[in-house]
């Protein structure tokens, strides 16, 4: 979305919100109180566990600048009560927001524009993180908090009793799923899962797909664009010729399918271990990490799956106290180890993914100690995303139509499904009153 500001993305929702303009409001808002005029409150809702414990940290050593934390639910939830909030001038200081979430919410005219209140910031994240909270353009409306890079997840033991190698292509990994059912009829690679969309946009992110782009007052929706097709075309390949398994990720079958070794890899992002834990914990130590297969060989890109920032809102009254806080947050080491410990978070500030409780390997990973080492590596790669103002529209339609063309396994249904996703969403735009191109 290159050069987009808020005020052309207001103006584009301006006839939705009954407004005839939308200002532009900055941290240097009339109004605002920087914690020099003494001291403030500021109250910050997130949903990350243990933020009330990082957040301490932040109270013991500003006393003039208190935050609460205010614990709320996450995704379109939280979404639709930060602009019910936002309307009604109710909004709180701070907002814990998904990056894809950034765009609806600066429509709503919910975020505030703290370029000015985090200068040097820019510098301690990876480009294609950094482009997510500023759409391309010189306003920055959230600071990165936490990233997914995605990685290739592998059992190790298996790939070796069944002479197997790593895939650093998309093509080999294809010729690997196909090696692997002639040795090994009754196994897997891996699945093709429509349950989780993040998944698939950031396949579709690494592959350069621009999902949504902006340019005056008018959106384009990309989704069946060349690169996306490309991706739906490999994997609806795959599942066809029967090469990969069809069924949703995060079921007790895949569950038992990831523990017994049915299924000999997962792509997904850094914080696999976790989920891997949980769902195949007598595997642990059998598994290894490696870059996401390339579209072209040697190259180097990643897409991400999750991840989120803070943001300041237009309601604050405190905005450079807000931003003081963000910056804090997202940046300085002490906080930054508080939030993996206590959060759980993969950070997305580059100098903490490897230090603090990072320099070691997570500990179902132990036979692999570079693991954020390599970690840190493929982050620095991420791709650059393009994001709109109804994601949660073209993620439900996904799931809807790729579940269909999973159980389908046909190529047509898969392409049949990509259509369908980019009609729902552009059609809803044009519901919402967005002026979308043709």
């Amino acid at each position: 979305m290159p050069h987009i500001t808020r005020r052309s993305l207001a103006a584009a929702t301006a006839a939705l919100l009954g407004a005839t303009a939308l200002t532009a409001c900055g941290s240097s808002d009339s109004g605002d109180e920087s914690a020099a005029s003494g001291p403030v409150s500021l109250t910050y809702w997130a949903w990350a566990p243990g933020m009330d414990k990082v957040v301490a940290l932040w109270n013991a050593e500003h006393p003039d600048i208190k935050v609460t934390v205010q614990k709320q639910a996450s995704g379109d939830d939280l979404v639709t009560k930060i602009i019910t909030a936002a309307k009604a001038h109710k909004a709180p200081d701070l907002v814990q927001a998904e990056y894809q979430a950034l765009p609806t919410l600066v429509s709503n005219d919910a975020l505030a524009d703290i370029a000015s209140d985090v200068p040097g910031v820019k510098d301690k994240f990876a480009p294609g993180i950094w482009q997510q909270t500023t759409f391309g353009g010189d306003g920055v409306y959230a600071l990165p908090q936490d990233s997914g890079p995605l990685m290739f997840f592998y059992r190790q033991d298996l790939f070796k009793k069944y002479g197997l190698s790593v895939p650093t292509t998309w093509d080999e990994f294809a010729a690997t799923a196909r090696d692997l059912k002639k040795k090994a009829p009754k196994q897997s690679l891996t699945t093709f899962s429509a349950n989780d969309s993040g998944l698939f946009a950031g396949l579709a992110q690494q592959a350069g797909a621009k999902w949504w782009t902006f340019e005056g007052d008018t959106w384009k929706v990309g989704i069946d664009d060349a690169a996306t097709k490309k991706v739906s075309d490999f994997w609806g390949g795959l599942v066809a010729e029967g090469a990969i398994d069809n069924q949703p990720m995060y079921t007790p079958s895949w569950n038992k399918a990831m523990n017994t070794g049915e299924q000999l890899a997962w792509v997904s992002a850094v914080w696999a271990p976790g989920t891997l834990t949980t769902a195949a914990p007598d595997t642990k130590g059998k598994w290894a990490m490696a870059p996401l297969p390339q579209w072209n060989k040697g190259g180097s890109s990643t897409g991400s799956w999750g991840g989120s920032s803070t943001a300041v809102t237009t309601d604050s009254k405190h905005k450079k106290a807000a931003a003081q806080f963000a910056t804090w947050l997202n940046t300085d080491p002490v906080a930054l180890a508080a939030l993996v410990k206590e959060s759980g978070i993969y950070p997305a500030a580059t100098a903490a993914q490897t230090s603090g409780a990072l320099s070691k390997a997570p500990d179902y990973f132990a036979n692999q100690p570079d693991f954020y080492t390599r970690a840190a590596e493929i982050a620095k790669t991420t791709a650059p995303a393009a994001w709109g103002p109804n994601v949660n529209v073209a993620y439900t339609a996904f799931k809807d139509e790729f579940g269909k063309a999973a159980k389908a396994k046909t190529p047509a249904a898969f392409g049949t499904a990509l259509s369908a996703v980019q009609s729902a969403t552009v059609a809803d735009l044009e519901k919402q009153g967005f002026e979308v191109a043709k």
